[in-house]
């Protein structure tokens, strides 16, 4: 077991995690910056010394064997604490840099991406920022293999193996066509949205569920389409009538008419929580912040989280 730890270098765990990834040595090669003889070279003495197969070569594309994804699996949570070690080292030096890793689900990306990414860039230069637009389930699946560093989405969660950081608070309103009888109405009450008429998000959005908890049932709904995004939610309604359920900061982004459809909805208040979600082992606390403070500078203060405006968040 000695030995083991004693060859298996940081650049070998590397090539590894590039390889699992990318499932092509040449492609492998080129996201490590090296040639494909070097990667192939260095992968084939880490299998000699460790006594076992780490890819099927067999297979094409290739592919981890059932040991080599386990290793790999390791590999990933390694670098990621090797990055928050180096943070630590970049603190001393006062400057912040490394690559951050970040998921966003799709029901959040389209009010928070676009000002955070000029916002963060503007105040972090130095660090190599990848963002993807992902559901729930992937997200937490990411995060239990090291392959994201970070994600903003819905809490809480059933799951108590990741810590959550909460952010904001976004109230929910309701986008109602003027062919509804409900469209009379100033605000609305669960009891007044009739399920047979509500247009909702595709499975494996947190905004289904959440807007199905509010309505205390599970109930399938009469429509035949599930829409992929809240603007095709809203373009559904304005075409075929019924209604939806938007996000608050969804509302600055419809134009004067629609505005005029959306209702609050008040007995009881639907909203959701905001949260950043991480494992319980990271460890880069001013990464945490830069994000934190980001989304501080984008998000209306009223709905941010009270702890978050007042206090660094102490990890």
């Amino acid at each position: 077991m000695d030995k083991i730890y004693a060859v298996m270098t940081l650049q070998q765990l590397e090539y590894i995690v590039a390889l699992a990834r990318q499932r092509h040595f040449v492609k492998a090669a080129e996201q490590c910056g090296v040639t494909q003889p070097t990667l192939s070279a260095m992968i084939l003495k880490l299998e000699e010394e460790l006594g076992v197969a780490l890819f099927d070569r067999t297979k094409h594309p290739v592919e981890p064997t059932p040991i080599g994804e386990a290793v790999v699996g390791q590999a990933q949570v390694v670098l990621s604490n090797i990055a928050g070690l180096h943070e630590i080292i970049s603190q001393e030096k006062e400057s912040l840099g490394g690559e951050l890793r970040m998921a966003v689900i799709p029901t959040v990306s389209p009010y928070l991406l676009p000002d955070f990414l000029h916002h963060f860039r503007e105040h972090y230069p130095a660090v190599r920022l990848h963002i993807r637009e992902m559901r729930t389930p992937v997200i937490l699946e990411q995060l239990r293999r090291a392959e994201t560093d970070l994600a903003i989405l819905a809490t809480p969660l059933s799951e108590n193996e990741f810590f959550s950081i909460p952010l904001y608070y976004e109230k929910f309103a309701a986008y109602v066509s003027p062919l509804e009888e409900i469209y009379g109405k100033e605000s609305l009450s669960a009891s007044d949205m009739p399920l047979d008429h509500l247009w909702v998000l595709q499975e494996g959005h947190c905004i289904r569920n959440q807007v199905f908890n509010f309505c205390h049932e599970k109930a399938r709904t009469r429509q035949a389409y599930e829409a992929g995004s809240i603007d095709t939610l809203v373009k559904i309604v304005d075409r075929n009538g019924g209604y939806t359920v938007i996000p608050e900061l969804h509302i600055g982004l419809l134009d004067e008419t629609q505005r005029r459809n959306v209702r609050p909805i008040a007995d009881p208040p639907a909203v959701r929580e905001i949260s950043i979600v991480i494992r319980r082992d990271f460890i880069r606390e001013r990464m945490l912040n830069a994000v934190a403070d980001t989304v501080k500078s984008v998000i209306p203060r009223e709905m941010l989280d009270e702890r978050l405006r007042k206090f660094a968040i102490r990890i």
